[in-house]
């Protein structure tokens, strides 16, 4: 398994891997295709990266890194094929993500999620994500809130 940056080819494989997971367990909602439709305009003209979990010719994972300010970015729009889950694709994603946040100068950086996605919220606060209070979301399935600082 390789971890890769995006490219145009692989803009198809964000918006199916991201669908595929909401559709299973929430709605997609308008924020979401804002950034589905148009991760280039939306993320990475803004200065965020999206990364993909690569086995062989096969996507099986995406992550993103969404700017939020100079030094604060949002780890959003992780998922992995059903498929492929337990393989330790997810972990591998978020430290790329974490990785690059640093290069790029972050000191802060957060992710929402829902408590309902237990194995993924275990894996954030394994990698040193620490829990606080939701606050104002765009998503209406955000229930939980972590972040770290670097």
């Amino acid at each position: 398994m390789e971890i890769i940056d995006y490219t145009p080819q692989y803009k198809e494989d964000f918006k199916r891997l991201n669908v595929e997971w909401i559709s299973t367990y929430f709605t997609i909602e308008p924020h979401d295709l804002e950034q589905l439709d148009d991760p280039e305009g939306y993320i990475l003209s803004k200065g965020g990266k999206i990364f993909f979990a690569k086995i062989e010719e096969a996507i099986i994972g995406t992550c993103a890194l969404i700017k939020v300010s100079d030094t604060s970015y949002e780890l959003a729009k992780m998922g992995v094929s059903p498929q492929y889950q337990g393989l330790g694709a997810g972990k591998k994603l978020c430290l790329r993500v974490i990785e690059a946040a640093k290069d790029l100068g972050c000191k802060h950086l957060f992710l929402e999620s829902n408590k309902r996605l237990t194995p993924a919220l275990a894996m954030y606060k394994a990698l040193g994500f620490n829990e606080v209070p939701i606050g104002d979301t765009p998503y209406a399935r955000a229930d939980f809130r972590a972040e770290m600082f670097f």
